[in-house]
């Protein structure tokens, strides 16, 4: 398997025609869309994710990257906030300047399910994932300690249990420790390939990490740095980042940089349809791929409009606030 992949990292670079097939014929009910043709396009679908992936063709997506909600039985939110002067301000700045924190809106979100509904609601979306995903595509499963488990269970009967490839911790250290329990400081990230045999591994693209004792390898080693494991260090957005759009459960764009730049070619389409803040469609541009995003919370559709407008992002379905 590792011979068949590096063989084809040294390989021509393929175009989006080699790299994605052509949808077989689809019935009325499943038009084949201009953006399978385009490239350098992010599309917004605004809408239930089950009803719009419905609606897409067979076999067009390389990868397919979601973050569900966790089931946390717990109502998510977060607040967008900014410094704005104010001479009565706790905070002080530069030459004594004061200004104070202002909140420039909150979104929320519920993430509870009943005790069976969670998987009954995954399952089909995993089902129309890997419709989507081309013969040599990846689905990247993104949740934590509470479903990831039961999760995976569906997803070997939806893929096969030999197509499961890794399962990826996201380690942080960042917010609130309880004191009767060890602080859960991580995430679990499933890889599955529909062809455990064929998949997408650009391993001259993975961005290293230094070494823990540099000076038992070579100068040339410690320069170039090592392959990470299946454990990823990468803090969370910090409430104070620029990145920061003020959305709940925001991923880092470092995370999703990776998994895109990784297991996909230049050109090809990234499906995200539980997209948020749309972290999935700002790495698919800034590295040459298309992606195809769906959301039904307006919040989230807010804050892509002011992340992805730039990149020239098209918006389906969503009448915005105007």
């Amino acid at each position: 398997m590792l011979q068949r992949c590096r063989a084809r990292r040294v390989a021509a670079p393929t175009t989006h025609a080699d790299a994605v097939p052509v949808a077989r014929e689809v019935p009325p009910s499943r038009p084949a869309r201009s953006w399978v043709e385009s490239s350098g396009v992010i599309e917004v679908h605004f809408g239930d994710n089950l009803e719009v992936l419905g609606r897409l063709p067979d076999g067009i997506a390389r990868l397919v990257y979601i973050d569900p909600p966790f089931n946390t039985g717990k109502r998510r939110s977060a607040k967008r906030r900014r410094m704005v002067r104010d001479e009565g301000g706790e905070h002080v700045g530069f030459h004594g300047a004061r200004y104070r924190t202002e909140v420039v809106s909150e979104m929320s979100f519920a993430d509870a399910f009943a005790a069976d509904e969670f998987l009954a609601f995954l399952e089909p979306r995993l089902r129309e994932a890997r419709r989507l995903l081309a013969p040599d595509g990846s689905l990247f499963l993104h949740l934590d300690y509470r479903e990831v488990h039961y999760a995976k269970v569906v997803c070997d009967r939806v893929f096969g249990r030999e197509s499961f490839l890794n399962e990826i911790v996201w380690a942080y250290d960042y917010g609130g420790r309880p004191k009767d329990r060890w602080p859960a400081k991580h995430d679990n990230i499933l890889w599955y390939a529909v062809d455990p045999d064929r998949y997408v591994f650009r391993r001259d693209d993975v961005d290293r990490v230094p070494y823990m004792a540099p000076r038992l390898v070579t100068p040339e080693k410690a320069a170039r740095g090592k392959v990470p494991t299946d454990v990823w260090w990468q803090t969370i957005v910090p409430t104070s980042s620029r990145e920061r759009t003020g959305y709940p459960t925001q991923k880092p764009l470092k995370l999703l940089e990776r998994i895109v730049r990784v297991h996909s070619d230049p050109g090809d389409l990234v499906v995200d349809f539980f997209a948020g803040s749309g972290t999935t469609g700002e790495a698919a541009a800034r590295h040459g791929r298309r992606a195809l995003l769906v959301d039904c919370n307006p919040e989230a559709l807010r804050v892509m409009e002011r992340r992805l407008g730039p990149y020239g992002a098209r918006f389906v379905g969503w009448p915005g606030d105007g």
